[in-house]
């Protein structure tokens, strides 16, 4: 491709708002945004017609997982369904990845053994963890976004909760440094059942009820508002903490919200028997809390939705003869090439424009990751990340559908809307659907570090 081109389009949505155009590219910067048929004579002219052509997605919620456990997920597979799902930005979470980045030595660690795999580009979140308030200085100076801390058992021993004092430590240092702290918030309470030994979901809901996320949550708040430090809820799960992350808001606290589309697709009621594929943690849960998530997401409340592409091998899943134990089976949904597709689908019967879900998966992200400057939206002077979609394609997912390294994931076989067909990153096309076939440019995505 030249390195002065021009995408063309029926409908751009554009920072503006939706345009019949085309996006002018000038090596890796988007130059100029121009009406139809006012595309410069001479000019080489990708149309991809009746195609939506949207910002590249900013996804700041991935555990990839590498180095360490690379059978599980690895760069090169991650963002490589990145790609495909019109991911042209992600940030890696500090776990499960061997070492877990929690000092600047695991951080070299996993920048030397991950450098040239990035199929798009990468941002990090390091980790907190008792006693490593020291390290997280050094972490932001050497260029992570934030730092990652759980209320609970992570499901790894080496990254352990963080209790009130560690976690007031971090704050403090985070502060200083200026980057965010995101919570996993979930306090165990000591009185939820266990769900060990059983092949019902309800068995796993009942083992972290909301209490557990709410009591997480006012922690928090109670701690943003001690620190000063910026603080963001990850994958909320929990209506009922809404009323507090609104007055919280309110009172002008520094606080964001993110959820998932399995929060906001998905329900409890439908999870079949034994089907732990649907097992992440907070759990998924009941119809009217979905539809609670989905209200707080447009009243502004919750600000983003990103994937926690949780992945795993199949055998983690602890399934016998396809019945799986929801106690013993690891938790997370992998998804990282369904977002946008997912969530459309959900947001079109509710009468919201893609213009919203747009802003909820590319702007805002971008806007929390500390990339806006560059990412998240389609505008003179940002970086030419583009993404070319049949938003009218409705399909059911199939194993071939997803490009991360395990077909493991509880989308399959439920319906979609909307088909990316080409990805762009920085003017470069990274990924092409063409007849069914997905092709995928060699590794050009490049590390974050810093804000």
């Amino acid at each position: 491709m030249a390195e002065r081109f021009a995408i063309q389009s029926a409908l751009i949505l554009t920072r503006e708002g939706p345009m019949d155009g085309a996006v002018i590219v000038d090596g890796e910067r988007i130059d100029a945004i121009v009406p139809a048929g006012q595309i410069p004579a001479a000019l080489p002219v990708v149309d991809v017609g009746v195609h939506a052509l949207l910002p590249g997605l900013v996804d700041c919620h991935v555990h990839i997982n590498e180095p360490g456990r690379t059978e599980w997920e690895g760069f090169d597979t991650g963002t490589r369904a990145a790609a495909a799902g019109g991911v042209t930005t992600l940030v890696d979470m500090p776990l499960n990845c061997d070492p877990v980045t929690t000092s600047l030595d695991a951080f070299e660690t996993k920048l030397e053994a991950t450098k040239g795999t990035y199929r798009v580009d990468v941002g990090f979140w390091g980790g907190v963890v008792p006693g490593n308030a020291a390290e997280l200085t050094k972490l932001a100076e050497r260029g992570v976004l934030g730092a990652k801390a759980f209320l609970c058992h992570s499901g790894i021993d080496d990254f352990p909760e963080s209790d009130e004092a560690t976690l007031r430590a971090a704050m403090i240092a985070l502060c200083d440094a200026g980057i965010p702290l995101l919570a996993h918030a979930e306090l165990d309470l000591g009185d939820a059942p266990c769900a060990t030994g059983s092949h019902d979901h309800d068995a796993w809901l009942a083992s972290r009820p909301k209490a557990m996320e709410d009591a997480a949550i006012a922690l928090l708040i109670r701690l943003c508002r001690e620190t000063g430090c910026a603080t963001h809820i990850v994958h909320l799960s929990s209506s009922t903490a809404v009323p507090m992350l609104r007055e919280a808001r309110a009172e002008g606290l520094p606080i964001t919200v993110e959820t998932c589309p399995h929060y906001l697709c998905l329900s409890a009621e439908t999870v079949p028997k034994g089907e732990t594929l649907f097992k992440c943690a907070p759990p998924i849960r009941e119809e009217a809390n979905r539809e609670a998530l989905w209200a707080a997401l447009e009243e502004g409340v919750i600000d983003f939705v990103i994937s926690d592409h949780s992945p795993c091998t199949p055998d983690l899943k602890a399934k016998d003869d396809g019945v799986g134990d929801f106690g013993e089976a690891w938790g997370g949904i992998a998804s990282l090439s369904l977002g946008l597709g997912s969530v459309w689908r959900e947001a079109r019967r509710r009468r919201i424009g893609i213009e919203r879900v747009v802003q909820w998966m590319a702007e805002a992200p971008a806007r929390f990751a500390g990339v806006a400057e560059r990412k998240g939206a389609i505008a003179p002077g940002m970086d030419a990340d583009l993404a070319a979609w049949d938003l009218s394609d409705a399909y059911a997912i199939a194993p071939g559908d997803l490009h991360f390294k395990h077909a493991v994931s509880p989308y399959l076989g439920r319906e979609v809307r909307g088909r990316c067909h080409r990805t762009w990153l920085r003017g470069r096309e990274i990924f092409r659907l063409d007849g069914g076939d997905a092709t995928f440019a060699d590794a050009s995505g490049a590390p974050i570090l810093g804000r």
